[in-house]
């Protein structure tokens, strides 16, 4: 029966070795996140032209990679070397950065019930401006074909919002073969299509209301991206506390 007694320095080493292997991986994908994001700024001259992150029109994806890389970086780092060295100041470091996210998370979550409105102004302006900056960045060119692709919609509240870029309106002064027309990720998928055709937005915004809808998807990102979460609210709520209790827990054993 001594033999399956465990003294209480082997259960420490259990728990410093499970928060150390944790933080392992965090820290890599830390690593991998920053590594994508200084890749696709090299890709771009920004690392030989500091300047030329001011002169980009919209959001720039990259920011986001580079953001979450170096929290998951230093969080990871922390979490290592505290665990596996029994390190006070770090674990302590670790625990009160964990406890901000936390908290962030809350007020956010908070904020986004209260002022449900305001933020919906703000992500149509956001929207908006990216969609002026649409052909400046690959990058957030992606992101929005992507966007507009996943929730089956097109501009902030309506395909008149491509309006906006100058590639896409419909002034006289537009030379541009997409002219009144819309991006291909707003166009409506045919399942007998293998190959996807990037003009099937062209000239598009000229013709009827009715023709629009058997082309295009018609609803705006905004009220999409609101029915989106509606449906997935328990998913959404579930994903959030259990992050949150993953934290906790996490400076519970710290």
């Amino acid at each position: 029966m001594s033999g399956k007694h465990f003294s209480v320095h082997e259960v420490g080493c259990c728990i410093k070795y499970f928060i150390f292997g944790f933080n392992i991986i965090f820290w890599l994908l830390g690593v991998a996140f920053l590594s994508v994001a200084l890749w696709a700024w090299s890709e771009k001259g920004v690392l030989s032209n500091i300047s030329s992150i001011t002169d980009l029109g919209g959001f720039d994806p990259v920011w986001l990679f580079l953001v979450v890389g170096g929290v998951m970086f230093v969080l990871g780092f922390a979490g290592c070397i505290g665990a596996l060295r029994e390190n006070s100041f770090l674990l302590k470091f670790f625990s009160v950065f964990l406890g901000i996210i936390f908290f962030l998370e809350l007020t956010a979550g908070v904020l986004a019930f209260v002022f449900k409105d305001w933020i919906k102004d703000q992500l149509k302006f956001f929207i908006n401006n990216n969609i002026r900056a649409y052909r400046d960045d690959i990058d957030l060119q992606n992101l929005i074909d992507f966007t507009q692709d996943y929730w089956e919609c097109c501009g902030a509240f309506g395909p008149e919002d491509w309006n906006l870029n100058i590639y896409f309106n419909c002034t006289d002064t537009n030379l541009s073969r997409e002219k009144c027309g819309v991006p291909f990720s707003c166009c409506t998928k045919d399942p007998a299509e293998d190959v996807i055709n990037t003009q099937c937005g062209y000239d598009i915004r000229a013709k009827g209301d009715n023709e629009q809808k058997m082309f295009i998807h018609t609803k705006g990102c905004v009220p999409q991206f609101e029915k989106w979460l509606q449906e997935n609210l328990t998913v959404v709520a579930g994903i959030f506390i259990g992050i949150a209790l993953l934290q906790v827990n996490k400076q519970q054993q710290v």
